[in-house]
C-alpha cells in the first residue's frame, strides 16, 4: 500500500471502478431493453409478459455482469496490490471495461435488426454469420443503411467517452497491499458466483427460467443479447451438431430408406423439402376427437413390473394392462429423461449427440404432438413437480407448442416435498383438478413424475414397504404406482375420462449397465393405453416410444400432417410388418427389428446380432437391407436436426397463429 493512503481508501478506491463499471452496464442493458419493450409492445403485453421482460431481465443482466466481472476479480490480488504493478492494473482495467461495455452496447444494437430477420434475439445463427463477414456486412449495408450508420457512429462515440471517463475514475486508484486484496477477494467472487447462479435452488438460471409465455420472442426480452450469444456458444459446444455419423450416405438414399421404413403409402408425402412430413389417415372411424394425458413414469424399468416379468411392485399397473392397450415389449430409445421425452412428445429419433430438448436448433419450429394439438385449438400443459427448467424442458416445450407449465413453485401447501419437487400425489392432485376444470376444452396434458429418483424420497404411511429400509428403488417404485393408481381411480370417476386418451410410459429404464455391447434388456420399459373409448388388447410385438405419439393420434380421432417416422400401431396391416426399436446407448446405437439387431459404433463396421435370452448372439453375417435400414435412420435423425427438416411447413405455423 502507498505510504501515507489509508487502507480504507485504497480498497474504496479500487472498489469504486467496479461500481461505475457496474452501473453503466446494467443502464445500457435496460435501456436497450425498454426501447424494444416500446417497438415489441403489443406481443410483450399479449404474452403479459411486461413485468417479467424487466424483472427478469434485470436479473440476467445481473448474470452477465457477475460473468464479466470474474476476470478482474481473479486478477485484484495480484495486481491491484503491489505499487510497481498498479499502473498495469489501471490500463487493464481502462481497456477491459470499455471493451465489455463496447461488446454488450454492440450486441444490443445489432438486436432490433436480427429480430426482424429471426424473430429472436441473437443466438446461435449470429455466431455463425460471423463466418461470412463479407456477405453479412453487404447485407446489412443494403437493408440498414442508415441504421447501420447511426449505430456505428453512437457505439464509437459511446466507446470514446467510456475511455476516456474510466481513465478520470481510475486516475486516483492505489495499490491496497497483498493482505486486503487477499481478505477481500474471496468476498467479491462469492457475490460474482451468486450473481451469476442467481438462485439458491438446485441449479443455476438459464434461458428456461423465463420461458414463461408461449411467445419466443417476449420471453427472449427478459434476456440480454451478449448472454444469449454466450449461451448459445456453450450449447453448441455441448453438442456434436446432430451427433456424428455411423457411415456417410447420399441424402437421396437417406430419405428413400426412412420413407419405405414407415409403411405408409408415397402419395401421403406432401414435401420435397421437408422429406418425412406426410399426412397420417385414420385407420378407423372416431367419434370426434378426444383429449390427452400422457403420464411418464421416471425410471420404470420392466424389471420392476409384475406383468412384464419383474418384481411385484407395481400392482395398479399390473391390474389396469388388462383394461388397455398393454405394450409388453417396448423399448426406451435412450437412458435419460430429455430422451424419453423426445420420443414421446416429438416422436423424434435418437441420435449420438445430446437429445433436442437441450440443443440449440431445437429451441424453436421444432415438432412435437403439443404443437399439432394447439394449432387444432387444444390447451396443451406440461405439469411436472420438480424445477421444469431442469435439462432445460421448460424453454423446448414452452417454445416448441405447450401453453403452460405447471412445476413446484405453482403447487400450494404440497403434502410432500423432496430432492427432486413434491411428491407423485401432489402432482397427480393438481393435474387432476387442471384437466377437471377444462370442460368442454380439449386439452393434452404432459405428466412427469419424480418420485422415483434417487434418494428415494416419499410420504410416510402410503405403502406397505417392499425394503426394510424406506430409502430404497423398490419401495419408491411401489409409492410411484400406488400415487397412479390413486390419479386413475379419480380421472375414471372424472367428467374427462371418457372423452381422453391416457398414456401411461416409463421415461426409460431405471439404470442402463451391463457387458454387452448394448444392454438391450435394460431398455425394456412398461407402456399402457387407457380411456373410456379404448378395447383392451395385447401389443406383444416389439414397438419403440417413437411409434406412441402416431398411436395416439390415430386414437383421439386426429388425421393431419406431421414428420414422426414412427408407426401407428392401429393399423389393420401394421402386423405385416416386423416390429421396431431403435436405442442410443452412448455413442453405440441398436436397430432392432423382432429379435434381429443391427449394433452401429463409430469407426466401425455395422454388426448384427439375435437378440435371444436376453442377450446379443453375434451372427455370422448381416442382412445388407437391415444394415441399410439402420444406418439411414440414424443419419436421418443428425441430418434432420441439422438442416431444420423435422418441422411442420412455415405457411401452416403462419395459418394457425391467425
Amino acid at each position: 500500500m502507498t505510504p501515507g493512503i489509508p487502507l480504507s481508501c485504497a480498497l474504496r478506491s479500487n472498489l469504486t471502478l467496479f461500481l461505475a463499471f457496474a452501473g453503466r452496464f446494467v443502464l445500457v442493458l435496460t435501456l436497450s431493453r425498454v426501447l424494444l419493450v416500446v417497438w415489441q409492445w403489443q406481443r410483450v403485453s399479449d404474452a403479459d409478459m411486461i413485468s417479467a421482460v424487466f424483472l427478469q431481465g434485470l436479473r440476467f443482466d445481473l448474470v452477465l455482469l457477475g460473468i464479466v466481472l470474474l476476470i478482474p476479480v481473479l486478477l485484484f490480488p495480484l495486481l491491484a496490490s503491489n505499487r510497481q504493478l498498479l499502473p498495469v492494473w489501471r490500463g487493464f482495467l481502462i481497456f477491459y471495461f470499455s471493451a465489455a461495455l463496447l461488446i454488450v452496447t454492440f450486441m444490443e444494437f445489432s438486436t432490433p435488426s436480427f429480430i426482424d430477420q429471426f424473430d429472436s434475439r441473437p443466438n446461435i445463427l449470429f455466431v455463425e454469420y460471423l463466418k461470412y463477414p463479407r456477405e453479412v456486412a453487404a447485407t446489412l449495408w443494403a437493408a440498414y443503411k442508415l441504421p447501420l450508420l447511426f449505430a456505428m457512429t453512437f457505439v464509437a462515440i459511446f466507446t470514446m467517452v467510456n475511455v476516456k471517463q474510466f481513465r478520470r475514475i481510475v486516475r486516483p486508484t492505489q495499490a491496497t497491499g497483498l493482505l486486503p486484496a487477499l481478505a477481500i477477494t474471496p468476498l467479491l467472487l462469492i457475490m460474482c458466483v451468486a450473481m451469476i447462479r442467481s438462485t439458491t435452488d438446485h441449479r443455476p438460471v438459464n434461458p428456461s427460467t423465463v420461458a414463461l409465455s408461449t411467445d419466443p420472442l417476449a420471453n427472449d426480452l427478459a434476456l440480454n443479447s451478449t448472454y444469449t450469444v454466450l449461451y448459445a456458444i456453450r450449447e453448441t459446444r455441448h453438442e456434436a451438431k446432430g451427433g456424428f455419423r455411423y457411415a456417410n450416405i447420399p441424402a437421396d438414399e437417406i430419405v428413400s430408406a426412412v420413407r419405405a421404413s414407415m409403411h405408409i403409402p408415397s402419395v401421403d408425402f406432401v414435401s420435397d423439402q421437408l422429406p418425412t412430413l406426410h399426412e397420417q389417415r385414420l385407420s378407423a372411424s372416431r367419434t370426434g376427437r378426444k383429449n390427452l394425458v400422457i403420464v411418464v413414469e421416471e425410471s420404470l424399468g420392466a424389471e420392476f413390473v409384475g406383468s412384464l416379468g419383474g418384481l411385484d411392485l407395481t400392482p395398479n399397473i399390473d391390474r389396469l394392462s388388462a383394461e388397455g392397450i398393454w405394450f409388453s415389449n417396448l423399448y426406451a430409445t435412450g437412458t435419460r429423461s430429455v430422451r424419453g421425452l423426445e420420443a414421446l412428445v416429438s416422436g423424434f429419433t435418437p441420435s449420438p449427440a445430446r437429445s433436442v430438448i437441450k440443443l440449440g436448433k431445437s429451441q424453436r419450429d421444432f415438432f412435437t404432438i403439443a404443437e399439432l394439438l394447439r394449432n387444432l385449438d387444444y390447451d396443451t400443459s406440461f405439469i411436472y413437480g420438480g424445477e421444469a427448467q431442469f435439462d432445460n424442458m421448460r424453454r423446448f416445450f414452452m417454445n416448441n407448442g405447450f401453453s403452460e407449465v405447471i412445476d413446484e413453485k405453482d403447487f400450494e401447501n404440497p403434502v410432500f416435498v423432496g430432492s427432486w419437487g413434491v411428491s407423485d400425489e401432489d402432482l397427480f392432485d393438481r393435474a387432476h383438478q387442471e384437466f377437471s376444470a377444462k370442460g368442454e376444452q380439449p386439452f393434452f396434458g404432459l405428466v412427469f413424475t419424480s418420485s422415483n429418483h434417487s434418494p428415494f424420497q416419499f410420504p410416510d404411511g402410503r405403502i406397505e414397504l417392499y425394503d426394510d429400509e424406506k430409502a430404497t428403488v423398490n419401495n419408491a417404485v411401489k409409492y410411484a404406482d400406488h400415487a397412479l393408481g390413486q390419479f386413475i381411480e379419480n380421472a375414471k370417476n372424472s367428467n374427462y375420462w371418457d372423452s381422453t386418451v391416457f398414456l401411461i410410459v416409463a421415461d426409460h429404464n431405471s439404470r442402463v449397465y451391463g457387458s454387452e455391447v448394448v444392454p438391450i434388456e435394460r431398455f425394456h420399459i412398461p407402456a399402457l393405453i387407457l380411456g373410456g373409448s379404448i378395447s383392451p388388447s395385447r401389443f406383444a410385438r416389439v414397438a419403440s416410444q417413437i411409434d406412441l405419439p402416431p398411436t395416439l393420434l390415430a386414437l383421439m380421432g386426429i388425421a393431419d400432417l406431421h414428420p414422426m417416422i414412427g408407426h401407428d400401431l392401429t393399423r389393420s396391416d401394421e402386423s405385416k410388418f416386423p416390429g421396431r426399436a431403435i436405442m442410443q446407448f452412448n455413442g453405440t446405437q441398436a436397430y432392432m427389428e423382432s429379435d434381429q439387431v443391427i449394433v452401429l459404433r463409430k469407426h466401425l463396421p455395422a454388426q448384427q446380432y439375435q437378440y435371444l435370452s436376453h442377450q446379443l448372439v453375434p451372427q455370422d453375417q448381416s442382412d445388407p437391407l437391415l444394415v441399410s435400414k439402420a444406418l439411414a435412420t440414424s443419419a436421418w435423425t443428425s441430418m434432420a436436426y441439422e438442416q431444420s427438416l423435422y418441422r411442420l411447413p412455415h405457411h401452416a405455423m403462419a395459418q394457425a397463429a391467425n
